[in-house]
């Protein structure tokens, strides 16, 4: 991942103190980070943050994403519904390398709950090491991917 292509990062009450040691990590490796929030524990619903992120992500406005709550799981659900975005809950090192070798996912999802932060940054460090071959074994799987998110996600009027 190039240093000089901004992270966006994310997340929840829940989420926030994982996010915030995500953040500072990345920072401290040399990363741009734009900080979606939120910034405080006031409760916020985890979709909203989560769609807000990730439909910036859809737009190309960047490249990768990171996402948190409790469990990780409602920030994927919540991303996968942007046209155009492939995310998945990260918990082992397998995963975290295999969401972009194999799936192309722009962003990731933890859970403060379940990671903490030294194991999250471990598999930061393999999602950002990681990289989509076009023409590898998982790139026709890929594109019947996209082809789903195009044909259940035709805007109206098209």
């Amino acid at each position: 991942m190039d240093k000089n292509k901004p992270i966006v990062v994310g997340a929840d009450n829940m989420g926030l103190p994982l996010k915030d040691a995500i953040r500072d990590y990345l920072l401290k490796l040399g990363y741009q980070v734009v900080d979606m929030g939120v910034n405080n524990s006031t409760p916020v619903d985890y979709p909203d943050v989560g769609a807000q992120l990730a439909e910036a992500v859809g737009a190309g406005k960047f490249e990768r994403g990171v996402l948190v709550c409790g469990t990780g799981a409602g920030m994927a659900i919540v991303a996968n519904k942007v046209p155009g975005v492939r995310a998945v809950c990260v918990q082992d090192p397998y995963t975290a390398e295999r969401a972009v070798a194999s799936n192309n996912a722009q962003i990731v999802t933890f859970g403060a709950q379940i990671t903490g932060p030294l194991v999250a940054e471990k598999l930061i460090d393999i999602w950002l090491a990681s990289e989509f071959v076009q023409g590898s074994r998982s790139a026709p799987k890929v594109a019947k991917i996209d082809a789903l998110d195009a044909k259940y996600h035709k805007e109206e009027g098209k």
